[in-house]
């Protein structure tokens, strides 16, 4: 792959040159600092840009024009990056080889109808497809609190700060939704335009030159903004104790949720040694939490552990049944003090490592792992695959077990197995 970065006062050009796909890859990135009371806002506004537009006036025209561009494909997606809300229009088109010349110059030119032509009548946005959007998004909304594994994973972020962002829903709030009308979001459309960065990426077979001049054509009117230094969230203070909150609801089995700090660990720690830990504390079927919580006692139906490395998070997840709960907590907090002790073997090391090293081999197989992985170079400081390669290997048991010392179990939340 050949990687080339430019950048203007409008946005930043990433573009991936690979013959690995027949098709092109695009995406057009929107980054904001997140605020709890613009998520619905967000979801709303980007479900119904890509919806109509001005031109493509319905939802039949906007899909036979994705036809007529040989089956290309649209949609967003709304996620948190640390601090920052994200908006990405992803858009995968054959590449010209396979279809036509001027099909990347069209897929650009529909992409720059979503988004700054939407279907607007003064200065509002147009009744049917605002009540059509409205609807969908109570739906997702009234979805999310029927999803107890959801909502057993939002409720222990909001009990571990809920100050952070970490502890917002990002499918929206009820009350938030019913606020806003189609002036308003209009009003919010603009400001999500003219306060975002942008990034735009296209991975694919592709010539630099002519990729340029299309994407400068078609976006030059954006004004970039000045990016914020770091997206990470700090702990300044924490809980002194630990929480720990039983929450009653009607299901067969309780969802078990554990928040751990991350304290003051190191950049290498973050990047490699953690990746090392997790895994073979929780992170795979083969890990300590799965062979000794669910196959040694069959006390969960289900066990894993993750890393939120830019909350400054470890999170434990299990379904258990609730009279098992006490007993799941003992297990869980022995392995740990376990990895803390040093008891894990250089064969687990070494397994973990491999695991780790699969996973940056299957990158270069997918267009969006591959913009992910340039977006976190550009965004966090990222390594590129073949020092990530190199620095995994130098990994530690030392240095795992230096890692487990600053991890911190700070709430515990269960939720629900009280059917009967």
């Amino acid at each position: 792959m050949e990687y080339i970065k430019k950048e203007n006062e409008h946005y930043n050009l990433h573009m991936i040159k690979t013959d690995k796909f027949k098709s092109t890859s695009i995406e057009i990135i929107f980054s904001r600092e997140i605020k709890k009371e613009e998520i619905t806002l967000t979801n709303f506004l980007t479900s119904l840009m890509t919806y109509t537009t001005k031109k493509y006036n319905t939802k039949i025209k906007f899909a036979q024009e994705l036809e007529n561009l040989y089956a290309a494909r649209v949609f967003p997606s709304c996620y948190r990056l640390g601090k920052n809300m994200n908006v990405d229009f992803n858009m995968k088109v054959l590449n010209d080889k396979y279809a036509e010349d001027g099909l990347l110059d069209k897929a650009f030119e529909f992409l720059k109808e979503v988004i700054f032509n939407p279907k607007v009548e003064n200065n509002e946005f147009s009744k049917d497809e605002f009540e059509i959007i409205k609807n969908e998004e109570i739906s997702q909304i009234e979805r999310f609190k029927e999803d107890t594994r959801k909502y057993a994973m939002l409720r222990l972020m909001e009990l571990t700060d809920s100050t952070k962002p970490f502890s917002y829903n990002l499918k929206g709030y009820m009350e938030d939704l019913n606020k806003i009308t189609r002036a308003n979001l209009y009003d919010f459309y603009k400001k999500f335009i003219n306060d975002s960065t942008v990034d735009i990426f296209i991975v694919g077979n592709i010539d630099f030159d002519k990729v340029s001049k299309i994407v400068f054509d078609k976006f030059n009117f954006l004004n970039k903004k000045i990016e914020k230094d770091s997206l990470m969230i700090e702990w300044n203070d924490y809980n002194k104790e630990r929480k720990e909150v039983v929450e009653n609801d009607n299901t067969n089995q309780a969802k078990l949720g554990i928040s751990c700090r991350l304290q003051n660990i190191t950049k290498f720690e973050r990047d490699y040694v953690l990746n090392i830990y997790n895994t073979i504390l929780g992170g795979t079927p083969d890990s300590k939490f799965f062979k000794t919580i669910r196959e040694k006692f069959s006390l969960c139906y289900s066990v894993l552990s993750g890393a939120n490395k830019l909350d400054n998070l470890l999170i434990i997840t299990s379904g258990i049944a609730k009279e098992n709960f006490k007993k799941a907590m003992i297990l869980i907090e022995k392995e740990m003090d376990n990895m803390k002790k040093g008891d894990f073997t250089k064969e687990e090391i070494d397994r973990a490592k491999v695991c780790y090293l699969s996973g940056l081999d299957e990158i270069e197989d997918n267009p969006h792992q591959i913009i992910a992985h340039y977006y976190a170079m550009d965004k966090l400081g990222s390594d590129d695959l073949d020092v990530k390669r190199k620095m995994i290997n130098k990994v530690t048991k030392e240095d795992i077990i230096k890692l487990s010392n600053k991890i911190y179990i700070d709430t515990v939340f269960l939720l629900g197995g009280d059917k009967k």
